[in-house]
């Protein structure tokens, strides 16, 4: 693997859980934040939340400073910002790959003859058939005895 997918991995790592959104949230709420002042805001324990926030400190969403026995944490702007850029890059994929499709898909339609749209057109008005019952055979008898 190249140094960049590994860096797109731990980045949708970290933000592939739910509760380190929340986290991220609230900080960008509050400002800054210690452990504590998070998990009286979420469901989960201080120790919860000292896990998740050391994941996203490792992956560069926010930053901590020790100050006595407290540590503070805020949201570092270049990991949002990095996040931003892999965003868009994955949009502009998926803009280039529907535009392909959407040019076959007129192409396609182009190609066919009068006769063959017409065709299209009476399939996709006319009724559709019944589907028959449900066909399954009943659950074996433990009565009956094979003959």
């Amino acid at each position: 693997m190249t140094a960049r997918s590994d860096e797109a991995d731990r980045l949708w790592a970290a933000l592939g859980d739910p509760m380190r959104i929340r986290l991220l949230d609230l900080l960008l709420e509050r400002g800054e934040a210690t452990a504590s002042m998070l998990a009286s805001a979420l469901p989960i324990t201080r120790q919860g939340v000292s896990k998740h926030l050391a994941i996203l400190e490792r992956d560069g969403f926010v930053t901590s400073q020790r100050t006595g026995r407290e540590v503070r944490y805020a949201v570092r702007a270049g990991g949002l910002d990095q996040a931003r850029a892999a965003m868009a890059q994955i949009a502009a994929r998926w803009d280039t790959r529907l535009i392909a499709i959407k040019k076959m898909a007129e192409q396609a339609g182009k190609s066919r003859t009068p006769a063959d749209r017409a065709s299209a057109e009476d399939q996709a008005t006319a009724p559709r058939p019944r589907r028959p019952r449900d066909l399954r055979l009943a659950p074996p008898n433990p009565d009956r005895r094979n003959a």
